[in-house]
């Protein structure tokens, strides 16, 4: 056998053996195993059933108003599974089943998982968009109408813009942060304005919306980015759009290992309920902010080759600073 030929033998046994290795490790894999928090969580979501949502996914959007404090329970809005929803969800199955494309992916997150954030490995192989709220949805929590026009908003920690989407539509100017390089690529080939983790407080620009999605415990110093939303929101009609992950349990990413905050904030209670209180009276009233709106929705992220989507309980409040 000539020495291509042997080369090319070894590479289809060794690609084999990949393939046999990943699903042996989906068999055998026990939550036990997993040391972040996110990961945790998305992996008890893995040994549940994600085929397409009929009406076990209604209960991605229960909530038990009499559970709610009554400051809360007057401003919940019900939200349900929607048109732009179940395509972002069938676009995800479709995605899952392109099996080379997800062993390719596969491979390059194995590889560099260690020394490179899941972010920005999604980023590179332009994977793992998210999907926290549809355009009617965004809508119902402001309250505007389709035709609705603000001049300005920022969006913070913005990923690869999917979500920014969905809101800029409303406003003349975009602008967007974003830690991760490749996700930076992205945003700027949708033609949004690019500002830098620490310069965006203090350029002076006032917002009509800032977007804080999925953000606040995923920062070292969650406090300290309320208190700038807040000097940054253009007084008595500027309005924060703010995404929680519920049960809330803060951590940071830095390159492939997971630390806790510098500045943690510490929410109590077992059900989403009770913590979606606390968030609103014990963190964001004592930060100056008073609640309009709050409802809960799955945050839903673009599966691999082990399921067609990822879901974690998020809370959605839209708050506004205290006179």
């Amino acid at each position: 056998m000539c020495l291509p030929q042997m080369r090319t033998l070894i590479f289809v046994a060794w690609l084999l053996f990949y393939v046999w290795f990943l699903l042996a490790i989906r068999r055998m894999w026990s939550g036990k195993y997993v040391r972040s928090p996110l990961a945790r969580s998305l992996f008890e979501n893995m040994m549940t059933d994600t085929d397409t949502p009929g009406h076990e996914a209604q209960q991605w959007y229960h909530c038990c108003p009499d559970m709610l404090g009554e400051s809360v329970r007057s401003v919940f809005v019900q939200s349900h599974l929607d048109a732009e929803t179940q395509a972002f969800l069938q676009k995800s199955e479709e995605k899952s089943s392109w099996l080379f494309t997800q062993l390719y992916h596969s491979l390059f997150s194995t590889i560099f998982s260690p020394i490179v954030s899941r972010t920005s490995i999604n980023g590179f192989l332009g994977r793992g968009s998210m999907f926290v709220f549809s355009q009617e949805q965004f809508r119902r929590l402001l309250q505007i109408e389709p035709e609705w026009k603000g001049q300005r908003m920022l969006d913070l920690g913005a990923g690869d813009g999917g979500v920014t989407e969905v809101m800029g539509c409303h406003f003349d100017e975009v602008y967007t942060t974003e830690v991760s390089t490749p996700m930076k690529w992205h945003l700027q080939r949708k033609n949004y304005s690019l500002l830098g983790i620490d310069e965006w407080p203090r350029t002076g620009f006032q917002y009509d919306l800032i977007s804080c999605l999925n953000l606040l415990d995923r920062c070292d110093h969650p406090l300290e980015l309320l208190r700038d939303i807040r000097r940054s929101l253009v007084p008595g009609t500027g309005r924060l759009v703010l995404a929680a992950v519920v049960p809330f349990q803060p951590y940071v990413e830095t390159g492939g290992s997971w630390v806790r905050p510098k500045e943690h904030i510490k929410v109590e209670g077992k059900t989403w309920e009770e913590q979606v209180t606390q968030l609103s009276e014990d963190v964001f009233l004592k930060m100056g902010f008073e609640l309009e709106a709050v409802t809960r929705l799955p945050y839903l992220c673009e599966g691999d080759m082990y399921k067609d989507f990822y879901m974690l309980d998020d809370a959605v409040f839209v708050l506004k600073p205290q006179e």
